[in-house]
Formats: structure tokens, C-alpha cells, sequence
């Protein structure tokens, strides 16, 4: 089983690659994949084809997903890009900042 430091709904920064510095939110996640895909970042353009009678095709802009350890979690209290510690055991379990220790969530 395969892990990812970050969750859906987490506010995340792009730490390399062409979206480097980018913030956004955590929209999906893919374990077993090892990627994420954030709100705003990774835009590629898909051909869709029209599938019933009177719906559109065309080009639409969609996010792609990219790898997870190109991202970092942003700290709710001081805003920086953070590593994550935890703290506690068993269902206690909660995420924190390494760097001011303000808990995720």
C-alpha cells in the first residue's frame, strides 16, 4: 500500500517543475498512482467528442495530475511551505507543521 503525505481538500505548493511556486487545492488524490491533481495547475486542452445528439464537443481545458512529491502542504498558521510531523497514536493520530507545529485541520 502505497502512502501520500497530502489529502484531498489540502492547500498545497508546487516546489519544482513549470508550475513552480503555484499554490492551489488538492482535488484528487491517486495513491497507488503516487499523484494528485491541484486546482488551477498542470491545465491541459482535451478533444471531447460529441456523445449524444445536441451535446457540445470540442477543446476543454481540464487538470492534469502530476506527481505527489512535487507538491508541498502549506501551514494554515504561518503560511510557509512544511514538511508534515505527527503527533499522537491510534485514531489520535494528527498531522503538524515541523516548522511551527500548528496542527492540519
Amino acid at each position: 500500500m502505497n502512502k501520500v503525505h497530502v489529502k484531498t481538500g489540502d492547500e498545497v505548493i508546487v516546489i519544482n517543475g513549470k508550475y513552480h511556486g503555484q499554490k492551489g487545492k488538492v482535488l484528487q488524490v491517486a495513491p497507488e498512482e503516487g499523484k494528485v491533481i491541484v486546482e488551477g495547475i498542470n491545465i491541459i486542452t482535451k478533444h471531447v467528442k460529441p456523445r449524444k445528439m445536441g451535446e457540445a464537443g470540442g477543446l476543454i481545458k481540464a487538470e492534469s495530475a502530476l506527481y505527489a512529491d512535487k507538491v508541498q502542504l502549506v501551514c494554515p498558521k504561518c503560511g510557509k511551505a512544511t514538511r508534515v510531523g505527527h503527533e499522537g497514536t491510534g485514531k489520535d493520530k494528527k498531522r503538524v507543521c515541523k516548522k511551527c507545529g500548528a496542527k492540519f485541520e
